[in-house]
């Protein structure tokens, strides 16, 4: 980790926010009311984790593959709807496409959504989509929007109060559209206290629970002193409301009792066994799976995982589709699978909802949806005599996949279905992102009516309170 980066944000890293997205919040002159929900839900589920395939995860190159066409010099583009075979799983009939073996041998243990539908927005920006995927609302909005996480980490409070209840890892700010991507990586008008633990580096997470090196515990606490100083004497509207505030310094206090306590060795990750480390160690990502294995085990409530946002990197694929996507799949799928086992035999699976999901998904030929085309970003040929061509390049947002593991959900299910010719568009099930995000709420034991009062008006989990979970991917009998 960046010694620079440590030293500035130690105690910022708490919430995930810094000053500024505090005083983004200072206009608002009513204080949150409290939660409000007229009806209680029985939980399937304490933790979530959510492993975030960042950039735009092709659904026909994962886990709903098409058919198969091998690259040839001068073939026609629109055959193309798979650059991978497919692969048999574990469940009779389901395949998923070749690299993500691993996570096929698992796929007993949850549910397979092949039918979620992103929004139309027009242009599609990567940031936007991310930011309505996390937040359940549209941008722009007037109010900061809260992300999953925090409501979670609101609504349910940390079930260890010594780990932060919102974890997000793997995502740095020092890359492009960082600003866009902080709007969403944020608690918005909850507080401080709610919003992210950033740890962007799993390989360096022990940094982020201790003082900077050469800094002695006598000059650390007069500088979180001074901190706290800052926050009280400073005028009405400059860091935000009272409300907000206060909320910062409960947040500072949270992080300061999480240095002195033997938690921390949770983000130490050098005191995992070297067999089991060698199979999480695919990447940042593979150690970020390990890194919320381990704080699963402490009593995180929401941990956040990504394979980063960087753009035109990672599933952000607008050229050499096939090749990028050989790799993405050697950084996830052992990872992932080894997750779902470790949770397993710990005993937590049963009460921790994993979550894989994306912005959107991709093809070829088509940008959005058949039916609400936008602009083309990339210049996809006809005929393609380039191997760099060969692959999804486009925003597709009329199908994706979400896998869903323990927390209440099915064992063995495939829930929607998408067309096996272009456009390999929904067809069965559409799934949206509130109905995703009240069918989390669910398994929390949240209610589909829960609001937050802000400036004399209710702010809904999901847009107007109508989101309605998907009671068909659970196991009621739970």
């Amino acid at each position: 980790m960046n010694k620079k980066w440590n030293r500035r944000n130690f105690l910022k890293n708490s919430s995930g926010a810094t000053l500024a997205a505090l005083a983004a919040g200072a206009p608002f002159t009513s204080f949150l009311a409290g939660c409000s929900s007229s009806s209680a839900t029985h939980s399937t589920a304490d933790t979530v984790i959510l492993l975030w395939m960042a950039g735009g995860m092709a659904h026909t190159e994962t886990f709903d593959p098409k058919t198969y066409t091998a690259f040839e010099k001068g073939m026609d583009a629109n055959r193309v709807l798979s650059t991978f075979p497919s692969v048999p799983t574990i469940l009779d009939g389901v395949n998923f496409s070749k690299g993500l073996e691993s996570i096929g041998q698992v796929m007993n243990r949850g549910t397979l959504i092949r039918s979620y539908t992103a929004a139309d927005m027009g242009h599609i920006l990567h940031a936007r989509h991310q930011y309505h995927w996390h937040t359940c609302y549209e941008p722009p909005q007037t109010v900061a929007a809260p992300h999953l996480g925090a409501w979670i980490a609101h609504l349910k409070g940390p079930q260890n109060p010594v780990i932060p209840a919102f974890i997000d890892i793997g995502q740095r700010f020092s890359v492009g559209e960082a600003e866009e991507l902080k709007a969403f990586h944020t608690a918005g008008f909850l507080g401080n206290e709610f919003g992210p633990f950033m740890i962007p580096d799993p390989s360096a997470g022990l940094d982020a629970v201790r003082p900077p090196v050469g800094m002695d515990a006598k000059r650390f606490e007069k500088r979180n002193q001074l901190y706290k100083d800052l926050i009280k004497s400073s005028p009405i509207g400059e860091y935000g409301s009272d409300y907000q505030k206060e909320s910062l310094q409960r947040s500072l206090e949270q992080s300061y009792r999480l240095l002195n306590s033997p938690e921390a060795q949770a983000f130490n990750l050098s005191l995992e066994p070297k067999e089991s480390y060698d199979i999480y160690n695919t990447g940042r990502f593979g150690l970020g799976c390990l890194m919320a294995k381990r704080l699963t085990q402490k009593g995180a409530r929401f941990i956040s995982v990504t394979t980063e946002y960087e753009p035109f990197m990672g599933f952000d694929t607008h050229e050499n589709g096939h090749t990028r996507m050989v790799d993405m799949k050697k950084m996830i799928d052992a990872p992932i699978a080894q997750l779902v086992l470790d949770l397993e035999k710990s005993g937590h699976l049963d009460r921790t909802l994993i979550i894989i999901a994306s912005e959107f998904s991709r093809d070829m030929m088509v940008e959005g949806k058949p039916e609400f085309k936008v602009q083309e970003q990339v210049d996809q040929p006809n005929v393609l005599h380039d191997l760099k061509f060969y692959g999804m390049h486009r925003h597709f947002t009329d199908a994706g996949s979400v896998l869903l593991f323990g927390g209440g959900v099915k064992k063995g299910f495939v829930y929607g279905k998408t067309a096996d010719e272009r456009p390999c568009k929904t067809i069965e099930n559409p799934v949206r992102i509130e109905q995703l995000h009240q069918t989390i709420y669910h398994c929390l034991g949240i209610p589909e009516e829960t609001q937050v009062e802000i400036e004399q008006r209710p702010f809904y989990t999901t847009p107007d309170g109508k989101g309605k979970a998907i009671l068909d991917l659970l196991n009621l009998k739970a």
